[in-house]
């Protein structure tokens, strides 16, 4: 079994015609490749919500604010394929960068505000890249709905905020984290942790969820997150870039988690950057959440 693959527009924009023609729903999976078990999910999310599903395999370069990361990206199309080709996805879309920046190319998206600190504080340029690249594979694919998970809840506001402001129709779906066993978020960078990293990594998410029970519960955020810092560099990361809590629906800074929020972190360990995130439910509305629970 195989997934066909377009290579340019010209071949992307004919098999979706022919699926319009046919009254099809199109969904659109954008991803860099070197496939897990995260990307995974979002096909399966979309194979239930449309007809015909598309996945982009695009390392952008325009999204690397570091030469050796760029460089340092797996890249894995012949088995990412292979994983996709059982789960029913119907086509591979991988152009390459110079079809995607002929030449000339001057254009340039960027979205501000939900760019603002964050990864866009430490990652200059990083947003404009994602912005510019998802504003080009919603136009090739033309399709009906595109499917993000909630890791890079950033990066999942800056395309919200870019489909809303530029009129794009196109439903932006959030799908959550998949996690390993042991709660790691799954990631392609993953595999760059050294066998004692892997050990240390969980701390991460492990961390967030303790902190974010202490939030809901009403405990100050600066003393809860300056504790979260000290106990991930404990775990044996290097760096903590940023850990804050910010409003779930416009990613402002909050100082309490007086509405429903998300507790967001980005840390290193060893030369891999880790970034994940958490929601943070206010006292009232966990109370309400518990009890539907309990009634259920």
């Amino acid at each position: 079994m195989t997934i066909p693959i377009a290579r340019t527009v010209a071949e992307l924009r004919t098999t979706v015609a022919a699926w319009r023609k046919n009254g099809l729903k199109v969904a659109v999976v954008p991803t860099m490749g070197a496939l897990h078990e995260g990307h995974l999910s979002l096909v399966r999310a979309a194979l239930a919500k449309a007809d015909r599903i598309i996945v982009t395999l695009f390392v952008n370069p325009k999204q690397f604010n570091n030469a050796a990361d760029l460089a340092a990206y797996p890249r894995t199309e012949h088995d990412d394929a292979a994983k996709l080709a059982p789960l029913g996805a119907h086509l591979l879309y991988a152009p390459n960068a110079a079809d995607m920046y002929p030449e000339g190319f001057a254009t340039t998206v960027s979205v501000s505000r939900v760019s603002d600190g964050l990864c866009g504080a430490f990652r200059p340029g990083h947003f404009d890249g994602v912005a510019t690249v998802v504003a080009k594979l919603f136009l090739q694919t033309r399709a009906d709905l595109a499917f993000f998970g909630v890791k890079d809840f950033q990066q999942l506001h800056v395309v919200r905020r870019l489909v809303r402001d530029l009129d794009i129709p196109i439903e932006i779906v959030a799908c959550p984290t998949v996690r390993e066993a042991d709660g790691l978020a799954m990631s392609s960078r993953n595999v760059r942790l050294s066998a004692e990293q892997r050990l240390a990594a969980p701390k991460l998410p492990e961390v967030l969820s303790t902190s974010a029970e202490r939030l809901s519960a009403g405990a100050p955020a600066e003393l809860v997150l300056a504790e979260a810092r000290q106990a991930i560099l404990a775990a044996g990361y290097e760096e903590v870039e940023y850990l804050e809590l910010r409003a779930d629906q416009d990613l402002s800074p909050l100082s309490a988690a007086d509405r429903p929020a998300r507790l967001i972190v980005a840390a290193w360990l060893g030369g891999t950057r880790l970034i994940d995130n958490v929601e943070v439910l206010p006292r009232q509305r966990k109370g309400e959440v518990l009890a539907a629970a309990n009634a259920a």
